[in-house]
Order: structure tokens, then sequence, then C-alpha cells
């Protein structure tokens, strides 16, 4: 791994903190965002999602919510304590707000504009060891025109690095985990055993 230097550090830190800061969405949304951010520099994986849920946003912490234990314990078998260590997972979404309801049930797409702004630069400087891809709307950014569930049997990279592609763990994704239960029973145990292993755990 290479090691980032104090001011990289500063910047991710400086970036973070205006992150934070940012309401850019606030009439769009029609309520006060609580932009979502966790993670250090030198973190080991950088896992990305589609945008906090309801309960992340009241909380202010990330997956903590029905996905978010389906994910930690069903799916990496990993302690809360692991899962947020800034050390472990720089954990941050396409939208790092709740985006609200959408008027068909379901909460809104992210909007594009927080990609655009925050996600590219802290890619640039987050010196993380593999990603972790969570959701269709992720999946489309990083892999646009391809099919998540085909990506979500397949490795993957994104800047030279292994990347791992997960469907949502929502309960409203309950179908697709009925339709391809080779999923959970062959391909979760493949991706869990590459995150045990840059964690240093053993399974």
């Amino acid at each position: 791994m290479i090691i980032m230097d104090g001011g990289k550090k500063q910047e991710l830190i400086y970036l973070q903190n205006q992150i934070l800061e940012c309401r850019m969405c606030r009439d769009t949304f029609g309520f006060e965002p609580n932009p979502i951010v966790l993670g250090n520099n030198n973190a080991k994986i950088m896992q990305i999602s589609q945008a906090p849920s309801k309960s992340v946003h009241e909380t202010g912490r990330p997956f903590n919510d029905i996905s978010g234990r389906k994910l930690r314990g069903e799916w990496y078998h990993i302690s809360e304590e692991d899962f947020y260590n800034p050390d472990n997972f720089y954990i941050v979404s396409m939208a790092h707000c709740y985006p609200g309801k959408a008027s068909g049930g379901g909460d809104r797409r992210p909007p594009k504009v927080c990609s655009k702004n925050w996600l590219s630069r802290e890619m640039e400087l987050v010196d993380n060891e593999i990603y972790v891809i969570i959701g269709g709307i992720a999946a489309e950014f990083f892999f646009p025109h391809e099919k998540i569930t085909a990506l979500a049997f397949e490795d993957r990279e994104i800047n030279g690095k292994p990347t791992y592609i997960l469907p949502h763990p929502s309960p409203l994704n309950m179908k697709w985990f009925k339709d391809y239960p080779e999923f959970t029973e062959k391909r979760i145990p493949e991706i869990r055993e590459k995150i045990h292993k840059v964690l240093g755990r053993q399974i």
C-alpha cells in the first residue's frame, strides 16, 4: 500500500468539512440536508452506495438501519467496531444526503451534482485497497450500460483496484435474492473472503 503524505490527508479532511457544510440541495429536497461521510485517507476499503436512508439521515451514522445490519452481519460477518473503524472503511454514497421520498414510493434518486462535486475528489484522496459498490445506481455510475445482475457475479476494477459489486441489501430487494440464490450461497462468501483478507481477519 502506498502511504499517503500528510498534505493529502489534510486535503481530505478539508474536503470532508466542505461536504459536511454543503446545503446545495436544500431547495430540491424541501428539508435541511444532513451530509454523511465516514473514513480516513488510509481506509482499506472504499464502500460506495447510493444514498443514505431516512434512518441514517436522522442518526448521522451510515448504514445504521436494516440494510446495514444485513450488510455487516449476514454478508460481511464483521462487527460494528470493524465496520465503523475509519481506518477500515471509507463509507460514502453517490449522494451524501438522504434525498427524500419519491412520489411513487421508495427514495428519490441521488442528485447527480453530489457525485460530480465530491465523490471523484474523495476517490483521488483515499488510498484504499479495494472498492465495494452497493446498489444499481452506484453500479451504473461506474459501469454504465451494464446490468447489476451480471456485475454482482464478476470481479471488476476501478482505478486499477479490485472492485466487488453488491445489490443493495434492502428488504425491497428480496425478490432479487430469491431469484438468484447463488449470489447469497456462493458469491457472498467469495466477497466476504476478500474483505476479511484486506482487514486482516480470519473467517
